[in-house]
């Protein structure tokens, strides 16, 4: 029993529910929905005479009013969007300007990078870099030039030394037989004036 009360319950309900959405689509339907669907409906609850459809001025004005609601709708939607799509293009065009800058500022970067001052002149790397190998390279030049002159200056000094002091030897050998010989003369001339004064 209370099976069938809950089932005949469920069936009243249930076909309430659906004439009420009939109701309201029959009603309402001019008032809510998408334009086609107004349309449409319109066209269902017009009256048929011949190959014509015969539509209420009050059903005609209301949908011409929706109509019209939706394209004001429309073009306030477009209004917005071309006010939307002008502060994108100027936002573009901000962050090109930006990215131009941007772009100079990263050139001037990497010219500072790739450059200095030397000396007050600004120079480019590498071509500081090929003139302090060039120097490296003259000065490196020079060093063995001036050592080689150097060894050759030595070796002359050397030589120099030692023909001084055989010089020096043969000189002293020379004063040591030159004084020898004079010691002799002297005691010759000595010897010879005792000879004379006897």
């Amino acid at each position: 029993m209370k099976n069938k009360l809950f089932i005949a319950l469920f069936t009243f309900c249930l076909f309430s529910h659906l004439l009420n959405a009939q109701e309201q689509e029959n009603t309402g339907s001019l008032n809510s929905g998408t334009i086609t669907s107004q349309f449409d409906y319109l066209n269902s609850i017009s009256n048929n005479y011949q190959d014509y459809k015969v539509v209420k001025k009050v059903h005609l004005d209301k949908i011409r009013q929706n109509v019209t609601d939706s394209l004001n709708v429309f073009k306030n939607e477009l209004i917005s969007l071309k006010q939307e799509l002008k502060e994108r293009q100027g936002e573009i065009s901000d962050l090109q300007a930006q990215m131009s800058d941007l772009r100079e500022q990263l050139e001037s970067a990497e010219k500072a990078r790739d450059s200095f001052a030397f000396l007050g002149i600004p120079i480019h790397k590498s071509a500081y870099n090929s003139m302090m190998w060039a120097i490296v390279a003259l000065l490196t030049g020079a060093f063995l030039f001036f050592l080689y002159k150097f060894s050759q200056s030595h070796k002359v000094i050397s030589k120099a030394r030692k023909d001084l002091e055989e010089t020096r030897e043969e000189f002293d050998q020379h004063r040591k037989n030159t004084l020898e010989r004079e010691r002799k003369l002297k005691r010759e001339l000595v010897d010879a004036l005792n000879q004379k004064a006897i």
